[in-house]
């Protein structure tokens, strides 16, 4: 274990490709190396990627060839092509995976492609990650060698052609390497369990059986199974069961929602390790103890581009406009926000990954995740976003002392005017009156414009407060159970339109 207890030589850190001085030349290297990779593709031979790599600087010639994409527009163009089996469309070879992405805000799956360069981008990204934990402080050394337990999707994909598809953490898991095999829980047959109420139950069943370190994965799952496991054998906390828990590697939405009820499970303190592992690709990481944000992987295999999400780049609906402005890494401003543009080793090209960004530490490249493109409330220019949301439901939560662990907001008409409708999860004893008044004032102290139309044209607010286990039923019902699906913090369209026949109880 004497890897996190010395610095490693230039040589070996410059060997492993972790982070340098210079992002936007590390960036410029990557571009290069995509736009190699894939020039003899159809994708490459329509853009000219042959004539941008003569140039000694390609961003700016690839920004003017390229068009920008979004998920509808990239396989209705390029990749419904990879699903019939054609080769050497956006990136060499045939795709043999695809995960199906969560799609929070859409009714259907979308089918990401999955190569195995991108598998390997991800498995050095996640090697470097764990060489960060030498800069943390008094490191549970002892809980690095025990189990790994990944709450992820099934490893028993489906089979459709000449390819598979599934949850990337269960393509992941799958395609894990051999020396990760004794680490890994709940292991290979449970693994392959699609039903997600049973895997759970194999899990609580097997718990006693474990050594337990590191607990991966979505915060309400995870919180999901601990609980189940301390009702099961009747415990305090899951330190009773599993001592040298010591680290929660965590992703995909904001864990303050979460927090307060999950330290209620503990004996002890955890390491919180937040990680931005997208279907995209592995995008950025924690490196070190109480960071503002995670690092951006801007040395690996995805070239980013940033558009500043305003109204000038996006229009009422999130949808991005034709042309938008896209800056590069060394150009983005902090405290602002940014959706992002990808160019990844699995032939995605300027896509628009529908999340928002801000960066919050120039020097280190940190960010932190705000939203969706398309999960954010400004009916009457109020620009609420979801780490606005996030923030008042922290606040709320340690002034009532209180845990709120899934919530979600409608924005309607109400009358000549408009109003916001909150959905809030609470499984204590709370007066929804005062819960609704100080989510109404925090959100005031957060967001300027938010206190701005409370006075004007955003006219009232509503709550209802409704078991946890309400948010999971409609979950279920959308058949979006499991380790990657998040409930989505605004409701649009058809979500919107599902959820109310659900709580009318016509959706079951």
């Amino acid at each position: 274990m004497a890897l996190f207890e010395i610095n490693l030589p230039d040589s070996v850190t410059k060997a492993l490709g972790l982070p340098q001085k210079n992002p936007r030349r590390q960036q410029l290297k990557v571009l290069r190396k995509l736009l190699r990779r894939a020039r003899f593709t159809e994708f490459g031979q329509a853009f000219r990627f042959d004539e941008l790599l003569m140039e000694k600087d390609p961003s700016a010639k690839y920004q003017q060839l390229v068009p920008t994409y979004n998920y509808n527009k990239i396989y209705k163009d390029w990749w419904f092509k990879t699903l019939e089996g054609t080769p050497d469309v956006c990136w060499p070879g045939k795709i043999k995976y695809y995960a199906l992405s969560s799609g929070t805000s859409e009714a259907a799956s979308k089918y990401i492609p999955i190569t195995r360069d991108l598998l390997n981008g991800n498995k050095m990204v996640m090697l470097k990650q764990l060489l960060t934990l030498r800069n943390y402080e008094d490191l549970p050394v002892k809980s690095i060698g025990k189990g790994w337990l990944m709450l992820g999707g099934s490893t028993d994909l489906q089979k459709g052609g000449d390819y598979y598809a599934g949850d990337l953490s269960g393509i992941t898991a799958k395609k894990a390497p051999f020396w990760f095999q004794p680490f890994y829980k709940p292991g290979k047959k449970i693994a392959r369990q699609k039903d997600w109420n049973k895997k759970l139950d194999e899990i609580v069943a097997k718990a006693p059986e474990w050594d337990i370190g590191f607990v991966v994965g979505v915060p309400a799952w995870i919180q999901m199974c601990m609980e189940m496991v301390i009702q099961r054998y009747k415990l305090n906390n899951i330190h009773e069961i599993w001592p040298n828990l010591a680290f929660f590697v965590h992703g995909g939405v904001s864990f303050e929602p979460y927090k307060k009820g999950f330290e209620k499970l503990l004996g002890k303190p955890l390491i919180y390790i937040e990680t931005y592992l997208a279907s995209e690709g592995y995008i950025a990481y924690q490196d070190r103890q109480h960071a503002k944000g995670m690092r951006l992987v801007t040395n690996e295999h995805i070239f980013f581009e940033f558009v500043p999400f305003d109204d000038k780049n996006f229009d009422p609906d999130g949808e991005l406009v034709d042309q938008p402005q896209a800056l590069l890494i060394d150009e983005i401003e902090e405290g602002k926000d940014y959706a992002i543009l990808l160019s990844t080793s699995a032939g995605a090209w300027r896509y628009l990954i529908g999340d928002t960004i801000r960066l919050v530490d120039r020097e280190r490249n940190e960010i932190i995740i705000t939203g969706r493109t398309k999960h954010f409330l400004s009916l009457v220019g109020e620009h609420l976003s979801v780490d606005n949301m996030n923030k008042a439901i922290k606040m709320v939560g340690e002034q009532m002392n209180i845990s709120i662990p899934e919530y979600t907001v409608v924005g309607k008409p109400h009358g000549n005017f408009f109003a916001h409708h909150w959905y809030v999860a609470c499984n204590e004893a709370v007066n929804a009156e005062a819960l609704r008044s100080a989510i109404d004032a925090h959100l005031c102290e957060v967001n300027d414009d938010y206190a701005v139309e409370r006075k004007s044209a955003l006219k009232d607010i509503f709550l209802d407060v409704l078991p946890e286990e309400k948010f999971m039923g409609f979950m279920k019902a959308k058949g979006k159970i499991g380790g990657q699906h998040k409930f989505p913090r605004v409701l649009k369209g058809k979500m919107l339109e599902d959820w109310d026949k659900y709580l009318n109880g016509e959706l079951i």
